[in-house]
């Protein structure tokens, strides 16, 4: 008792540090655009080469003026107005080019270059506030700080928000699962002590250049963090309540609870880790980043589920779960909803398992290939009107398309005039230009014998059009011998993200499922289980994928997804769906080591699924969360991840797992001494009223 006291005081004394690292989470945040490039694509070398030929740590910020009519004179002496205040904007780093006024003479945009190591969401604020308030005149800031004004705007007040709702959503969930007063909050303080210990590790790693935290990783800690500590609470404290019914002492019930449990949660934990860790071989900044900092909170979930979770209950006893405590020498009071289940699939397992997959199947091979995931528009990628997407609209319809976002080559000097010639032949081109010092000059600017070629696309930067008019310009500039000329701008960076994210899942998600399959192998020592376990999750993921396309495209008119969405479910789903296969496969493999295959399978199903649905109810709705920020990517991820988890917990691991072992029987075991041994235990009952009694 006096070393859980011990326990119990040092993570509660811990709570106040932890808890203000948590809450500067979103000082060594980064949201700007070069935290989510490609780090080894032609596009992210051209970034870094073009930053030569520019005031370094420059963003631009486009704003963009409308007249409900033809500009008049009165409205461009008020845009040059502006213009010459925007000049005392904090962090300004450059001239303030403009105004330039629309060909159809209805629109004038002014460039304001801004630092982008400084305070670009509090400088462009300040913008819009000089630019406002002109009659006859709507004023919008767009270009690249606006839209990470409006991003870093979308992810202020993430932390407050997502644990406000996940916590009260968890919550009211935990006292109806448990009908209790206490133990929630026991629960719930376990989880919100993890997330402070994780929020101090990264919020340290991050500070000292480590690792990498943008605004989209962070919530996904958030979320990950209480749901899947959450979780192992709910398994453990399931564990503990059997236990305090055949023992007296409450302290040798949470040590027999820790000890059944602890392995299975170390190996779902461990699962998770390993899974999310894949991240690190993709070659997307953002994607790669999210695994350590995954794999950090999911290893302070596990430390809190271990340590601080036992040491309480060893403290409360059986007054934890007051009103309905458990007493010693009672029967345990399984529900008989799960008793029927165990029944209903004992019954006809091999009718069951067919079923499932085939519907399961149905919904992958059927759906799934109308997931679109090639990536959407920068203006997409927020649900509602932002200033900076109405923005790039006014652009659009008064500019010339691709206009502010011109492709841009880096090519050696004595090749440059050749260059210029073959972009200039390309369709979809309109004038390409070579960067000159001073601008304007007739003396191309030479940096370390490189100069850098602007070309403007005629249609939109983000369009498939302009994609696929950039991969013209590779083939030409590309062959030109001698130029190693490389092309990078806006259309550049989404065409290599596109086929980087292509080339991430190719090599990630075979190397999860290799890596979940070889944990599952060692924990229950059988092949084939482990086998059956990873292709059981991958077709509840594909199912999964296609209820969302219909969802996404047809239902919510969605206009696509980020190439990462499909990786990042999957990744989740994968793992985290292992999870409730180690949960109950755990308890089966112990329960059929004393009383054979199909008594063990259709005990350890009465025994978990309790406990199994109510896990994967808790998760799923701390995902579900994440849909209250409005970017399309978390909105998505939320809604995957959500129904993943819950048609994973609800049908495959409720029936067709077991189902599956009971049809496999013994085998299911390979090579494991389980799989050869015989007994009457593992002769299949007969059918009807005699299986039944």
């Amino acid at each position: 008792m006096l070393f859980a006291a011990v326990v119990v005081v040092a993570w509660l004394a811990g709570a106040g540090p932890l808890g203000s690292s948590l809450g500067r989470l979103s000082e060594v945040q980064r949201n700007d655009s070069a935290t989510f490039l490609p780090t080894g694509a032609e596009s992210t070398e051209v970034q870094r080469l073009a930053a030569r030929f520019t005031a370094p740590g420059v963003i631009p910020a486009i704003v963009v003026y409308r007249a409900t009519g033809t500009l008049r004179p009165a409205d461009l002496a008020a845009i040059a107005a502006d213009a010459r205040s925007f000049r005392a904007v904090d962090g300004l780093r450059g001239p303030v080019v403009g105004p330039v006024v629309s060909p159809d003479r209805r629109a004038a945009q002014v460039v304001v270059p801004l630092d982008s190591g400084g305070e670009v969401a509090a400088a462009v604020t300040d913008i819009r506030g000089r630019a406002a308030g002109h009659p006859g005149l709507t004023a919008h800031v767009a270009g690249p700080a606006g839209l990470t004004a409006d991003l870093v705007d979308s992810f202020g007040g993430i932390d407050t928000t997502l644990l406000l709702v996940s916590a009260v959503v968890v919550l009211l969930i935990l006292v109806a699962v448990y009908r209790s007063v206490l133990l929630p909050l026991v629960v719930l303080s376990t989880a919100l002590l993890a997330l402070s210990a994780a929020g101090a590790a990264v919020y340290q790693l991050a500070r000292h250049g480590v690792i990498e935290l943008n605004g989209q990783s962070q919530g996904i800690l958030f979320i990950l963090v209480i749901g899947a500590c959450t979780d192992y609470a709910l398994l453990l404290v399931a564990r503990y309540r059997e236990e305090l019914r055949s023992r007296p002492d409450r302290v040798d019930a949470v040590r027999a609870a820790f000890r059944a449990a602890v392995q299975p949660v170390a190996a779902s934990g461990s699962t998770v880790i390993l899974g999310v860790l894949c991240l690190l071989v993709t070659d997307l900044k953002s994607t790669r980043s999210l695994g350590p900092v995954a794999a950090i909170g999911i290893g302070a979930s596990l430390v809190a589920a271990l340590t601080f979770l036992p040491a309480v209950l060893a403290l409360t006893g059986r007054t934890a779960f007051w009103p309905g405590r458990p007493r010693y020498g009672t029967a345990d009071a399984r529900g008989t909803v799960w008793s029927r289940v165990a029944d209903a699939v004992g019954r006809r397992p091999r009718a069951t398992w067919i079923g499932i997959t085939a519907a399961l199947l149905a919904l992958g091979i059927g759906l799934a290939p109308g997931f679109r995931a090639a990536g959407t528009r920068q203006t997409d990628v927020f649900l509602d009107s932002q200033d900076s997407v109405v923005g790039q609209r006014v652009l659009a319809e008064h500019f010339p398309a691709g206009a502010g976002s011109p492709v841009r080559i880096v090519v050696r000097e004595p090749e440059a005039a050749q260059v210029v010639t073959a972009v200039r032949s390309v369709r979809g081109v309109e004038p390409a230009t070579v960067t000159t010092f001073p601008p304007g000059a007739g003396r191309p600017k030479v940096v370390d014998g490189l100069v850098l070629v602007e070309a403007t696309l005629s249609d939109q930067p983000d369009s498939d059009a302009a994609i696929a008019t950039v991969g013209r310009i590779r083939t030409e500039v590309h062959g030109i011998p001698r130029a190693d000329a490389k092309v990078g701008g806006v259309t550049a960076v989404q065409a290599d993200t596109m086929r980087t994210s292509e080339r991430d899942r190719t090599v990630v998600i075979p190397l999860v499922l290799a890596v979940i399959l070889l944990v599952l192998i060692l924990l229950l020592r059988a092949v084939v289980a482990a086998a059956m376990l990873v292709a059981t999750v991958v077709v509840s993921f594909a199912a999964t994928l296609g209820v969302a396309a219909v969802v996404f495209y047809r239902l919510l008119g969605f206009p696509g997804a980020d190439p990462s969405v499909p990786l990042f479910a999957f990744v989740f789903l994968v793992a985290l769906g292992v999870d409730y296969n180690i949960f109950l496969m755990s308890r089966v493999r112990e329960e059929t080591a004393r009383s054979g295959t199909r008594a063990g399978t259709l005990e350890g199903l009465r025994a978990t699924g309790g406990v199994i649905t109510s896990a994967g109810v808790v998760l799923a709705a701390t995902f579900a969360a994440l849909a209250v920020i409005p970017l399309l990517f978390l909105v998505q991820i939320a809604f995957l991840v959500a129904f993943g988890v819950l048609l994973d917990t609800l049908v495959v691991r409720a029936l067709l797992v077991p189902a599956v072992v009971l049809d496999l029987d013994r085998f299911t075991w390979w090579p494991s001494r389980l799989g050869r041994r015989k007994g009457p235990s593992w002769v299949r009952p007969a059918r009807g009223r005699r299986a039944r009694r």
